[in-house]
Parts: structure tokens; sequence; C-alpha cells
């Protein structure tokens, strides 16, 4: 299994913080917002090769970030060419511009890059493993507001989503899919067919929402809520929060 980090946004609600550099890549305390979520990831025996995926205005930064890097498991830069936050690919074209490139045909993790976590993935594997499909993730979200700002699930008694919803105004359950995702090898030609076959390009969960209507998927409910599990860091506010909690 591969982990693909899609990384190659452009951050431009961060302003002046993120014009020349990348969010993932920012400092919270001593680590950064990726380093955090890889020192998790690399722990995971079937992880083989962390894949960051990145633009050209980046690549170099986080060819230098990861060159200073000591995980077990090698770091694989790879630049989509885009230079400007209006020529970007989006983010499921950007993962199949990975998978292209370097012949990928291997179970991934594929994840975003802006959020601090209070989990662990080798949870969400052992589960993908267990149910022997793709993955997704959810929690519960008791704010409406907010599931009408993300994806939205309906599962069975055996967690397979049924159906699944980007930013529903009508929402027709409280779990929320975070972009954290498992899509195994053998789903994969689904994966590279997708943007093809009419499936969005430009957030991960555009995807997700493609495979739970094209194949046999499930959700791996966290215990919790969102605001226990995971931290977006989506601007300046959000990220000057993020290093007074969680940098010291």
């Amino acid at each position: 299994m591969k982990t693909i980090v899609i990384a190659a946004g452009y951050a431009t609600r961060l302003g002046e913080l993120t014009r020349n550099f990348p969010k993932p890549l920012l400092k919270i305390g001593e680590s950064t917002i990726l380093g955090r979520m890889l020192d998790d990831i690399d722990g995971i025996d079937e992880i083989d090769e962390h894949i960051i995926v990145t633009n050209h205005k980046f690549a170099p930064v986080f060819e230098e970030w990861a060159r200073n890097q000591h995980y077990s498991k090698p770091v694989t830069i790879v630049d989509d060419g885009t230079q400007t936050n209006e020529t970007r690919l989006g983010a499921v074209c950007d993962l199949l511009f990975a998978m292209d490139k370097l012949g990928i045909d291997d179970d991934l993790l594929v994840v975003a890059a802006d959020n601090l976590l209070f989990f662990s993935f080798a949870d969400f594997v052992k589960f993908a493993r267990e149910k022997d499909s793709s993955c997704i993730i959810c929690h519960r979200q008791p704010s409406v507001e907010k599931l009408r700002r993300t994806g939205v699930v309906v599962l069975d008694e055996n967690h397979k989503v049924l159906n699944m919803e980007e930013k529903p105004q009508e929402p027709k359950t409280t779990w929320a899919v975070p972009p954290f995702y498992i899509y195994l090898k053998k789903d994969l030609d689904l994966v590279r067919n997708s943007v093809a076959d009419g499936c969005g390009k430009d957030a991960p969960g555009n995807l997700a929402h493609y495979m739970c209507d094209h194949t046999l998927m499930h959700a791996w409910p966290m215990a919790g809520t969102g605001e226990n599990l995971r931290f977006d860091i989506g601007s300046l506010d959000t990220y000057q929060e993020a290093c007074e909690k969680y940098g010291k």
C-alpha cells in the first residue's frame, strides 16, 4: 500500500503565509502539518512509500523538506507542473497524474494534507482489510451548517455505504466524511476512468462520491465528533489557533 498525499493546492485563504510556501509544511510546534500526519502513517507495516503530489511552484520546497526527513519508507515528490491557483489540476486529477506518472498499481491510502489528526490511520487500514473493499472514513457531525460543507453518507448496519452526497442542503444523516480514503488495487481502473466518466475534478470528495456510486464501499466510523478527531486548517485564524492549542 502506498500513501498518496494530495498537496498541490495554493492555500490562497492563508494570504502571505502561503504565497510562496506550501500549507502542509507550515510549522506546528517543532513539526509540520504534514510531518505530524506522516509520523503516524510511516509506522503502518503495509505502507511501503509516501508519495506527495504538489505543484511546480512548491515542488522545490517539498524536495528540500524530504531530503531532511528520516522516515522508514521512501518519500517521493511528484510535480504536477502547474504554477498558479487558476491553472491547478484539482485534487482528483492530481491523484490520476501521480498514478500515471509513477505507474502505480497498488492499494492506496489517499489523504489531504491540511488537517491535524488525533487518531491513527492504522485502524483505518485494518478496517479496509477486514471489509476487503475500498473505504472512506466518517464521523458524527451534529452541526447541520458544517454538514452542508462536506460529504455526508448513509450506512447500513455493517457500515456499507448506501448513499453519499457532497455538500447536501438537506443532510440525510449526521455522518460526515473527512478527506481520507483507501482505494484498493482491484478498484483502480474505476479511479483511472473516473474523470472521463464525469467525476468532478476539484475536491477529493468528488472521487469518493463517484466510487460509492460505482463499487462496494464501506465507511470506518470514528468514535467521537469531528472536533475531537481532527483540526482543519483552512484560514489564517485556524492556523494561529492550531499553533496556540497544539504547538507547545
